[in-house]
């Protein structure tokens, strides 16, 4: 499909007129070329909506993969941050400021945790909760520096750091990239019994998502999260849980692991906490495991500065106040219900919990369903395609029913086209 040639949008950086191939173009040459977009030049956005260089209105079906569950721009959060940039914004950690504290407060309240350490994006916050496990293990199980392992799951994604590839399963994500570094062991998702006989006397614990987004909306059966922590406690190893997608509202409670009253030992947070303004994330944990920390032993320049925590800050506020989860609930079952009514025997399966929705599809050797995500983007609704047969619908929890109509309306139409 090629790039449609947009209207005029007014003076580029040199003054003359730009089109939408040529911010495209710029991209493309000046850019490292590490992702496929589909063909749209975005350049405003409100709610659940945001707009192309041309003025064409789209849905946006994707959030940022969730990062923006309180919608595009919200009024509140938009007013902490610029309330708190005439204020102060970076102090380092080298001193204190007045912001974090209230924030890291809230924080552990809405998620049960009794510590948390602010990182920026979701793979510092995995990184951070790998080095707290081995240095809990090494100090207090005794674990030998260097022999420790982490279980982690196949078809996982945690990040793109050289550790976190390091037990990706993902061809794309590891090649050229070696040498991994050692410390993991693979088992299958969902299976608890293999999580079981991987366990030896150097394992630190296992890293694992709720649900696994970037796999296609992977949901575990009843009681798998349930299961990891009755042997973790057994085994006296840690439950690690990467919430980075799943949590705050996504699925229908503030985490994922609530819908089956468990508690991680660590807890990895990120993306909607920076309410679509800012790269906020964290490792949150129980007192007597962030205590291994010390000064000097993990850092961030920018974790935990006065700017992130104002937005953080109210950015869980707002989750909270306009009550997000129940409308995850809500709007998800109203979503599936109607794409259910959708007739086409390319659809597989439909895999969702709250408004975390994807759609596999039956297709041919070699087929993706990117072209059929490009329909849908030519129709005004933008989603992602995900492991080449699911397409991925998590729009922001402010969604109403009106807006789900729209959306449904242009989906049927391109889904019973297939």
């Amino acid at each position: 499909m090629g790039y449609r040639v947009s209207r005029s949008h007014g003076p580029g950086p040199g003054g003359d007129c730009v089109k939408a191939n040529d911010y495209i173009e710029l991209e493309q040459k000046y850019g490292a070329h590490n992702y496929h977009p589909l063909p749209v030049v975005i350049s405003k956005a409100k709610g659940v909506w945001v707009w192309d260089v041309e003025g064409k209105k789209y849905i946006d079906m994707l959030s940022s993969y969730s990062a923006i569950n309180q919608g595009h721009l919200n009024d509140r959060i938009v007013r902490a941050a610029i309330d708190q940039m005439k204020r102060v914004t970076l102090t380092s950690r080298a001193f204190s400021n007045d912001r974090m504290g209230p924030f890291l407060k809230k924080l552990c309240e809405v998620s049960g945790m009794e510590m948390a350490l602010p990182m920026n994006t979701g793979a510092e916050a995995v990184e951070t909760s790998i080095k707290l496990a081995r240095r809990y293990a090494h100090q207090k199980r005794n674990i030998p520096e260097g022999a420790g392992e982490i279980i982690v799951c196949e078809n996982n994604f945690h990040g793109r750091t050289t550790t976190i590839i390091s037990f990706s399963s993902d061809p794309d994500s590891r090649k050229g990239f070696g040498p991994f570094g050692p410390g993991f062991v693979t088992v299958p998702y969902n299976d608890l019994p293999a999580f079981e006989r991987a366990i030896g006397k150097n394992t630190i614990g296992i890293l694992v998502e709720p649900i696994q987004g970037e796999a296609g909306i992977n949901i575990p059966s009843p009681g798998y999260l349930k299961g990891l922590r009755k042997t973790c406690t057994e085994k006296g190893i840690l439950l690690i849980l990467d919430e980075i997608q799943t949590g705050f509202c996504r699925t229908g409670k503030m985490f994922a692991f609530q819908h089956e009253g468990v508690k991680p030992d660590i807890l990895c947070v990120g993306k909607a906490l920076g309410g679509g303004l800012y790269p906020v994330s964290a490792a949150l944990s129980s007192r007597e495991i962030m205590s291994v920390f010390t000064p000097g032993s993990h850092g961030s320049t920018f974790g935990g500065n006065p700017l992130a925590a104002a937005i953080g800050e109210e950015s869980l506020k707002v989750l909270l106040d306009e009550k997000l989860a129940d409308r995850a609930v809500e709007m998800g079952g109203y979503f599936v219900e109607r794409l259910k009514g959708i007739k086409s025997d390319k659809i597989k399966e439909i895999r969702a919990m709250g408004l975390l929705i994807g759609v596999e599809f039956v297709l041919k050797k070699g087929e993706t369903v990117r072209p059929i995500c490009e329909r849908l983007m030519e129709k005004g609704v933008l989603a992602k395609d995900t492991h080449e047969k699911t397409i991925r619908f998590a729009p922001p929890l402010v969604i109403t029913r009106d807006e789900v109509d729209w959306a449904i309306e242009r989906i049927k139409e391109v889904f019973e086209s297939v």
